[in-house]
C-alpha cells in the first residue's frame, strides 16, 4: 500500500482523456444532481489495497448494501504498477468504473475532460464533513468544482538527532521550526563538525517552495510562479548550505532511501519520516534511536504538507445517486476511523483527529509519530499543484542541481524551470 506519495504519471491520463472534453463539462450523460433513490449495481476501483485489506473492504461493502437494499457493489483492485495507464485506457474506452480511487494529480485530467463529477454541484452538503484543506485538494486550477471525496491523509514529522544539535551548540529541546532556523542551524552544524555533519540531505522540492511561503501557480492554472522573489530566496539559501556542506554533498542525486541512510549513520541531523522509520532506527541504530527527536515539518506558513487520496465519482455513471452515496459512505468519519486503526493513515473528516487515538501517547514509537503527525494535519494543505507532473518535478530538480553547482544563478535556474514546466503544461 503506497500512502505518502504516488509516482504515477498523470500525463498519460491527460493525453488520453482530454480529447473527450468536448463531450462533457463534468456532468456526464445526465445532470450533476445526485439526488434520487440509491439503488443499482456499481463498480468500485481501488489502488493496490486488496492484498492487505480485503476483509475491511468486504465489510464496508456489506455495510453499504445492507444500508441501501437494492444496491450491489463490485470491487476491483488494480496494482500500483501501471495504474495511471489503466485509468487512461478506461477513460478513453468509456469503461471507467463508477467510483475510482485517485490522487489529486490523476483526478485533474479527468476533471478537465468532464469525466469527474463535480461534488460542489452534485453533493455540496458533504463539504462541511471534511477538513477544508482535504476538500480543496481535489480542486483543479482553472476548472470550477471539487472532483473527489477526500479519503485518507498522510504526512510525516521531522526527525532530528538531539546529540548532533547539542554538539553544535544548539538546544535539542527547541529544534528548528522555520526555514531560516534550519539554515542557521545548518551553518552551525557544518561549522562545528568541520563539514562532516549536514542539516539536510535533500534538495528543495515544489513542496518546500510552498511551505516557504512562495507562489507556486497563478490563480487560473495557466502557468507556474515558483520563480518569484520567495522562490529565488529559498534556492539562494540552499546554495549557501550546499557551499558550506550544511546540505549533504550527495543531495543532488539523493533518494528518500539514501537520505534516510545518511540520517541513520548520523551524518545528517534532520530528516522527514514516518513511524516505520522509528522501528528501523530502534533495530539498526540504537545509538541514534535514544537521541531521536520528533517535531513538526519545517514551514514558514504554519501549515504542513499533506498527502491525500480521494474517491472520484465517474460523471458518466448510470447510477449517480448510488455512486455518490457509496463514495461518501467509504469516506465518512466512521469508515475512515476504522481504516486508520488498521494502517498508518489519517482520516480527512472534521473532528476525527481530536479522537484520543490521535491525541494521547502511550509510550510506543507508533503513537509518538501518530500524535505528532495528526496535530499538523488539522491545518495542513496539499502544496504540490495538481497539475505538476512527474516530468515537471524532474525539470525543477535538474535546474536546482545546476544552481547548486554554480552553473547558473538561482534566479536563472527557477526561470528556466518555470519556462520548461509551462511548456509541458501547454503541451498537455
Amino acid at each position: 500500500m503506497r500512502i505518502p506519495r504516488r509516482a504515477a504519471i498523470a500525463a498519460v491520463v491527460l493525453a488520453a482523456v482530454l480529447p473527450l472534453s468536448a463531450c462533457g463539462g463534468g456532468s456526464g450523460t445526465g445532470s450533476s444532481d445526485a439526488s434520487g433513490k440509491v439503488e443499482g449495481k456499481i463498480t468500485f476501483q481501488t489502488w493496490n489495497l486488496q492484498a492487505n485489506f480485503k476483509d475491511y473492504f468486504d465489510g464496508v461493502i456489506a455495510g453499504f448494501e445492507k444500508k441501501y437494499p437494492g444496491t450491489e457493489v463490485k470491487w476491483v483492485d488494480r496494482p500500483g504498477e501501471g495504474y495511471a495507464d489503466k485509468i487512461s485506457a478506461d477513460a478513453a474506452g468509456g469503461t471507467l468504473p463508477d467510483v475510482v480511487n485517485v490522487s489529486p494529480d490523476l483526478v485533474a485530467p479527468l476533471a478537465k475532460a468532464g469525466l469527474a463529477l463535480d461534488l460542489d454541484q452534485a453533493a455540496p452538503t458533504y463539504a462541511k464533513e471534511y477538513l477544508p484543506g482535504a476538500w480543496a485538494s481535489h480542486q483543479v486550477p482553472g476548472t470550477e468544482g471539487t472532483f473527489a471525496f477526500p479519503w485518507y491523509l498522510n504526512t510525516g514529522p521531522m526527525f532530528y538527532n538531539k546529540r548532533l544539535l547539542k554538539d553544535a551548540g544548539l538546544d535539542p529541546a527547541t529544534p528548528p521550526a522555520t526555514y531560516d532556523q534550519v539554515f542557521a542551524a545548518g551553518m552551525k552544524l557544518a561549522g562545528a563538525s568541520k563539514g562532516k555533519v549536514a542539516a539536510l540531505a535533500n534538495v528543495p522540492t515544489i513542496e518546500d517552495f510552498g511551505r516557504y511561503g512562495g507562489e507556486l501557480m497563478n490563480e487560473d492554472g495557466t502557468g507556474f510562479a515558483f520563480n518569484d522573489a520567495k522562490g529565488v530566496e529559498l534556492l539562494t539559501k540552499y546554495k549557501e548550505l550546499y557551499d558550506a556542506r550544511a546540505l549533504d554533498p550527495q543531495a543532488l542525486t539523493a533518494t528518500p532511501e539514501s537520505s534516510g541512510h545518511k540520517f541513520l549513520t548520523e551524518s545528517v541531523a534532520m530528516n522527514p519520516g514516518s513511524a516505520l522509520d522509528l522501528a528501523n532506527f530502534k533495530k539498526q541504530a540504537p545509538g541514534l534511536y535514544k537521541n531521536i527527536g520528533i517535531t513538526e515539518q519545517v514551514s514558514n506558513t504554519g501549515k504542513a504538507n499533506m498527502y491525500v487520496m480521494g474517491l472520484m465519482v465517474n460523471a458518466r455513471t448510470q447510477q449517480k445517486p448510488a455512486s455518490v452515496a457509496f463514495a461518501h459512505y467509504v469516506t465518512d468519519a466512521t469508515r475512515q476511523m476504522e481504516f486508520a486503526k488498521q494502517v498508518a493513515i489519517f482520516p480527512s473528516t472534521q473532528g476525527s483527529l481530536d479522537d484520543p487515538y490521535f491525541t494521547e501517547e502511550d509510550g510506543t514509537d507508533e503513537t509518538r509519530v501518530r500524535v505528532a503527525a495528526a496535530k499538523s494535519l488539522k491545518t495542513a494543505v496539499n502544496y504540490t499543484p495538481v497539475l505538476f507532473s512527474e516530468q515537471m518535478k524532474t525539470e525543477l530538480r535538474n535546474q536546482i542541481a545546476k544552481a547548486l553547482q554554480g552553473k547558473q544563478s538561482p534566479k536563472e535556474a527557477l526561470d528556466n524551470a518555470v519556462k520548461a514546466c509551462d511548456r509541458l503544461l501547454q503541451q498537455s
